[in-house]
């Protein structure tokens, strides 16, 4: 069909098109301002190991290995940092220590979709699984593009439980990672001193002393040092609105894409029906 008989036809259902324009709009306007909104807690941290006197530089001595200076993928104690902020043991703790899966129910019950749960007999007790999927899904890892920093972001309908959610996170990644580096040093010790207290061969002591006093400087690191993966450049906060979902943002693109539907459809309609239609 040429373009021209194309356009007329369209226009000749310039009424029904700015019909349905009008009820599209009204029906993405009512979604978008019922729709929940949440409130964002936000912390920007860096990786430790990018300052000079960090835990990594005095528990190894390669800490700046050739060829690591111009990778910026998240590596060492910050990459431990970041797969904990996720992992199924975060979830646990914020189960035990948070209200979360309680504020997850009621918040199950007050949506829309929750009497056609109940009508097809789908609702059932949340779990684990449940939390697990928020968190994935409400916590945001993001790089700078300008600098060695990462942001977190995490949103909840709650002020006070999104700042309370993130900071626990992150105390509960920082310990993970000193946990896991001090019994890490804990059994290396341990094994050896046991291999010391047997070896008689002085050559071979002597480098074992040496790899003895390595690790018991790599514990008392551990237990002094209060930052070991993850530095707090600007520590958590929570905004005074709630920004998620963005309601202008949201608005303004519904109103851009609710006429170009219509268009759409009105010309898919001539297409199919013919020049007549």
């Amino acid at each position: 069909m040429p373009l021209d008989q194309l356009l007329r036809g369209v226009w000749r259902l310039r009424q029904l098109v700015a019909l349905a324009a009008l009820l599209l709009l009204a029906a993405g306007t009512t979604l978008i301002l019922a729709w929940p909104r949440a409130y964002v807690a936000q912390a920007v941290v860096a990786p430790a190991e990018t300052t000079g006197m960090a835990a990594s530089s005095l528990i190894s001595a390669n800490t700046l290995a050739p060829g690591s200076l111009l990778d910026t993928r998240p590596g060492g104690n910050f990459a431990v940092y970041l797969a904990a902020l996720r992992s199924p043991e975060a979830t646990a703790m914020l189960l035990r220590d948070t209200s979360l899966l309680d504020a997850l129910a009621a918040a199950r019950a007050e949506s829309p979709a929750a009497p056609l749960r109940a009508w097809l007999g789908m609702e059932r007790p949340l779990d684990g699984d449940d939390a697990q999927r928020w968190l994935e899904r409400n916590l945001s890892v993001t790089q700078s593009l300008a600098s060695v920093t990462w942001t977190l972001e995490i949103a909840h309908p709650s002020r006070d439980t999104a700042l309370e959610i993130l900071d626990r996170l992150h105390r509960f990644a920082e310990a993970r990672v000193r946990e896991d580096l001090a019994l890490l040093t804990r059994r290396r010790i341990i094994a050896l001193e046991g291999r010391l207290a047997t070896e008689r061969d002085l050559y071979l002591r002597t480098p074992l002393f040496e790899l003895l006093a390595q690790h018991q400087r790599a514990a008392l690191v551990v237990a002094a040092e209060s930052t070991l993966a993850s530095r707090l450049v600007s520590g958590p906060s929570v905004e005074l609105r709630p920004s998620v979902p963005n309601r202008p943002l949201l608005l303004l693109l519904l109103g851009l894409a609710a006429p170009m539907a219509c268009v759409f459809l009105a010309a898919c309609w001539v297409l199919l029906r013919g020049p007549e239609a």
